[in-house]
């Protein structure tokens, strides 16, 4: 099997997966943003709609020469998606809808698990479609250095986002009594994940370097924690001291 076909294996297991365990989440949490059928069917697919809006629009803001090559033909503009875009606008499409349709309480507590199983999933896909794939980090001379297959041993940011994903995983499952305030598990997983992916992308390569400094994706993850900043330092006393 082909580097991409690998890819497509694994991504496909994240959908499900993730699928599947935020139906169990769902009916564990017994969440009343959630408890509505037909108000978790809204739920569910502005938050699928958002998602891939925001995975395409964040592509754009990662890789805009590529993706405005030839421009007005749109074919470039289809090409990537981006995680971190993906997840800012699911939940852009979430809140929006639950404004619309008059649901207050909050129903991110269900998707951080499942968020976390299939973006692990998801990487170990990245990681075997190699250079294929582009998540690859920079060059390196460490020892755990990987060669994607060009003779250049590089960062494995994938395998960097795994293990993450996992401490993450674990230190909110050991901190889940401490999430005492609803909705505050899903920020805790938001907060974490946009912060690393900040940090890890200092030594991944830039497409396009927004004043010389920072790619599209870091703008993005600011965005995000900016739209986070209020809960930042109870979400990080929560996970740094188990404390409210």
């Amino acid at each position: 099997m082909n580097p991409l076909a690998w890819h497509t294996v694994f991504e496909m297991s994240a959908y499900f997966v993730g699928l599947r365990l935020f139906l169990w989440q769902r009916k564990r949490l017994a969440l009343p943003a959630l408890a509505d059928r037909d108000r978790s069917l809204w739920i569910g697919v502005a938050a699928i709609v958002g998602a891939a809006i925001g995975a395409k629009l964040g592509y754009w803001i990662e890789d805009p020469r590529n993706a405005f090559a030839d421009f007005p033909d749109w074919r470039h503009l289809l090409e990537g998606k981006t995680i971190v875009g993906a997840l800012l606008g699911g939940l852009i499409g979430v809140e929006t809808v639950k404004r619309a349709i008059g649901v207050q309480a909050s129903s991110g507590d269900a998707f951080a698990y499942p968020l976390i199983a299939g973006l692990a999933i998801g990487r170990i896909g990245c990681f075997l479609a190699g250079l294929d794939d582009h998540t690859y980090g920079n060059p390196t001379q460490l020892p755990w250095a990987v060669d994607f297959g060009d003779g250049v041993p590089r960062h494995p940011t994938q395998l960097y986002e795994i293990a993450f994903l996992i401490l993450l995983a674990a230190l909110l499952h050991v901190r889940r009594s401490a999430f005492n305030r609803a909705g505050d598990f899903f920020r805790a997983f938001m907060i974490a994940y946009l912060g690393f992916r900040f940090v890890v992308d200092f030594i991944k390569p830039m497409p396009f370097a927004y004043a010389g400094l920072v790619s599209g994706i870091q703008l993005l993850c600011v965005a995000g924690l900016l739209y986070y900043h209020r809960d930042l330092p109870r979400i990080a006393r929560i996970l740094v001291w188990a404390q409210n």
